[in-house]
Order: C-alpha cells, then sequence, then structure tokens
C-alpha cells in the first residue's frame, strides 16, 4: 500500500508539473504572438525568446510562483502594431500595460477572458474600433484607462456589472451616445469622458437610447 500511495504522489507530482510546463508554453506561445505582431524599433523585447520553458525570465514579464504570467509591462516603450486575440489566454494576468506607445487596430474581445485582470491600460495610442462589452466580464478590474485614442461607439453597459472598478477614462476618443451612470459609473468623474464629442452628457434613464448620436 506505501508503495502504491508513493507510485499515486509521484504520478500527480509529475502531471502537476507537466501541465505547469504546458501552461508556461501556452503563455509563451501567446506572448510571442504578440511579440510578432509589434514593430520594437527599441528592442526592449529582445528578451522574448520561444525555446526557453517559459516566458517568466523575460524582461517586461512577471510570473506568480506557479510560473503563470501576472503582469506585461511594456508602457512607454515605443512599440507599434497592433494587440492579439492570444492575449485572452493569459488567464492569470493581473495587469496588462501598454500605454503610450502607437498600438493601431482594435482591442481584441478575447481580453475578456482574463478574469484575474486589475488594471488595463491601453491609453495614448491609436487603437479604433469599439469598447468590447466582453470587458464587462472582468469582474476583478479596477482601473480601466483607453483615453486618447480613436475609438467609437458607445460606451458598452456591460461596464456597469463590474463593481470593482474604480477608475474609468475614455476622454479622447470618438465614442458616442451617453455616459453611464448607474453601478461603478456612479462616482466617475465627467472630466474622464471629455473630448468625445458625439458623447452626451449623463444618460437619464428612459428619456434617450444610450446609442443617441451612434448612426
Amino acid at each position: 500500500m506505501a508503495t502504491q500511495a508513493w507510485v499515486w504522489t509521484s504520478l500527480t507530482v509529475a502531471v502537476t508539473v507537466i501541465l505547469t510546463v504546458v501552461n508556461a508554453n501556452s503563455e509563451g506561445d501567446a506572448l510571442f504572438t504578440l511579440r510578432k505582431s509589434l514593430s520594437d524599433p527599441d528592442n526592449v523585447l529582445q528578451s522574448w525568446d520561444p525555446t526557453l520553458v517559459n516566458p517568466c525570465t523575460w524582461f517586461h514579464i512577471t510570473c506568480n510562483q506557479d510560473n503563470r504570467v501576472t503582469r506585461v509591462d511594456l508602457g512607454n516603450s515605443n512599440l507599434s502594431g497592433h494587440l492579439v486575440p492570444e492575449l485572452g489566454r493569459l488567464e492569470h494576468l493581473q495587469y496588462l500595460e501598454l500605454y503610450k506607445n502607437n498600438i493601431q487596430g482594435i482591442i481584441p474581445s478575447e481580453l475578456g477572458n482574463l478574469k484575474s485582470l486589475v488594471s488595463l491600460d491601453l491609453y495614448n495610442n491609436n487603437i479604433s474600433g469599439t469598447i468590447p462589452p466582453s470587458l464587462g466580464n472582468l469582474k476583478s478590474l479596477v482601473f480601466l484607462r483607453l483615453n486618447d485614442n480613436r475609438l467609437t461607439g458607445p460606451i458598452p453597459r456591460d461596464l456597469t456589472t463590474v463593481s470593482s472598478l474604480k477608475v474609468v477614462d475614455v476622454s479622447s476618443n470618438d465614442l458616442c451616445g451617453t455616459i453611464p451612470t448607474s453601478g461603478p459609473f456612479e462616482h466617475i468623474p465627467l472630466n474622464n469622458f471629455e473630448n468625445n464629442p458625439r458623447l452626451e452628457g449623463p444618460e437619464l434613464l428612459g428619456l434617450a437610447s444610450y446609442e443617441t448620436n451612434c448612426s
């Protein structure tokens, strides 16, 4: 019986190690896909070597004790290019910091899979398209800073269900509709919505469509 217990324990440890490596490799693959989508004239991503066991030794990446990626810190790094759907695989990610670059394209809806995300900082880029309603799935999100981009469309009402939100800044875009007033938006200052010419003041529930001026 003792031998059998030892075998099962050894198998459990082995499977755990294998799963950890597989997960780490999957996260490394996702991040390397991001690297391939970006132009990096200053070589800040030079250490992102996909042949390593996991991405935890890469510069600008932080991992937890299980070698799962928790932070991507690439703010103000002179990067251009676009975000990739594969970022949605980083299920333990808490901080996605890509502010003050020249990132273009859209915000992938797959970012709504990042259930541990606390901070999404994409401000001061050249991002277009709409704010994905899937971001309403991020129930741990505290900071959502998307200001100074080229975003269009209404502010998704799905975000009003994210009770953890403390900071929302979508100023200096081309959003339309009305400013939400329920849930966490009750305490967001109005200047965090300014410089959106088609965005109306706080919505009066039942009196105007939240998608007004969006046609």
